[in-house]
Parts: structure tokens; sequence; C-alpha cells
């Protein structure tokens, strides 16, 4: 009779970032991380199949015109055509191919189509703000958009958002989500918005895309490159620090 020993199941381990990465869970000038920040210490959860593995994201599950805002309906979307492409990248510097990115977004006047955002801007007809892709072998994405537009919120007095991105990527599975904002160089609006500035000042350089001339269209797109960095000293600094992709 013979016997064969099992091979044991190798889950990945993840070195956890620097301090100095990420925004605080509560940050006072972020008025609403009151509410919903933990106040219990976090139980970090062990690595399982189920948290390594599927569901399987393959091309077919995402649509011809799903990276291009554009183009989902019969007319353009108002404001200013751009191009937003990079790199996903692990703690090593190497690309991390096929992983879904999903972005949404305001539409050029800082609205967004949502039945909570009631604030006096026009909604666009050929503007849903959605999109995603699957990154390249190379971990290289692309979207086409419009640029969105600043908008108020009730944060403190006279509060507007910088325009940017949301950006949600995903690792082997959907326990892995992690979530970002990419921003536009340059925003006088920075200095004044709390969700920007929880992040620590050595970091937030990380969130703000680079204007990218080489990859301009000519008569067509601006272009904004941002490479998105999932773990090490060159993160992203990330709106939750989970130790899980």
């Amino acid at each position: 009779m013979t016997t064969h020993a099992r091979t044991p199941l190798l889950l990945p381990r993840y070195r956890r970032d620097p301090d100095g990465t990420h925004p605080p869970l509560n940050s006072p000038g972020y008025r609403s991380t009151a509410l919903r920040h933990p106040r219990q210490p976090l139980t970090l959860l062990p690595h399982r199949l189920t948290e390594v593995t599927g569901p399987v994201l393959g091309l077919g599950r995402v649509g011809e015109l799903d990276n291009d805002l554009t183009r989902q309906h019969p007319d353009e979307p108002a404001g200013q055509r751009i191009i937003v492409h990079g790199r996903l990248l692990d703690g090593d510097g190497r690309p991390v191919p096929d992983s879904l990115i999903e972005i949404w977004q305001a539409n050029a006047a800082g609205r967004y189509r949502h039945a909570a955002d009631r604030w006096p801007a026009p909604l666009d007809p050929n503007f849903d703000g959605v999109g995603r892709t699957l990154t390249d072998a190379d971990g290289r994405y692309e979207f086409v958009t419009i640029k969105p537009g600043a908008y108020p919120w009730r944060n403190h007095d006279n509060a507007w958002r910088p325009a940017h991105i949301h950006f949600s990527m995903f690792g082997r599975s959907f326990t892995q989500r992690l979530v970002t904002q990419m921003y536009f160089p340059g925003d006088p609006l920075f200095a004044q918005d709390p969700i920007f500035n929880s992040v620590p000042e050595q970091s937030r350089s990380r969130m703000i895309s680079r204007f990218d001339l080489a990859h301009t269209r000519p008569q067509w797109a601006l272009a904004f490159e941002f490479d998105i960095v999932l773990r090490g000293r060159d993160a992203t600094p990330l709106e939750e620090d989970h130790d899980d992709y």
C-alpha cells in the first residue's frame, strides 16, 4: 500500500505598509468619520482559501464600452474629454495582471447621478459616471472619461471637494477590495479639503495624477497618468487600511 504525503496549502502573506501612508480611520476634520470609525481594536483575520481565490473576473464580464464613459449613450457627455491611464503594481513594483478596476465620479458640473445628490448643478443625460476594466499582462489600464467638476458638501463652512475620481481595485476575490481617490495636479481646493489632508503629508502626492502630454491625443483628449501601488513604501493611500491584498 502506497501512501502519499499531503502537500500543505501555502497561503500568501502580505507585509504591512509602513506607518504614515494611509489616513487614520478617525480624522476629526472629516466629520463623518466620528460616527463611522471603529471604537474597538481591529481583529486581523487569517487568510484562508475563500480570501485568496475567486470569483473569476474574466474578459466576458467586462463590456466593450465599460472603460469609455463617453460612449455609453447615444450622444457625448458635456465637458472636457480626458484619458486616465496607469499601472497596477504590487509592493515590489511587479504588475498585477487581470485585475478588475472600477471607477465612479461626478460629471463635469460636479454632480453625481445619485438620488442623494441634489445640489443645483445640471445632470448630464449622456453621462453615468461609472466604468470598469481589467488590467492587461503588464498591469496597465485605461479609461476615457470627462474631467469631473468640484462640488459642495456640508462638512464645514463653504466646503468644496477637489475634482477627483474614485478607484476600486479587486485582488483575487471581492473580500480584497481596496478603494482610493485620484486627484488632478494644481487643484486650488487641496488646502481646505479634510479628506485629502487626512492622508499623511508625505503620502498625499501619491494620490495626484500626472499630466501626460505624450499620451495626450491631438485634437481629441488630454491624458493623465495614475499608477496605483498596493503595498510598501510607495503605496497609494487607501481609504481603509487593509492587510489582505
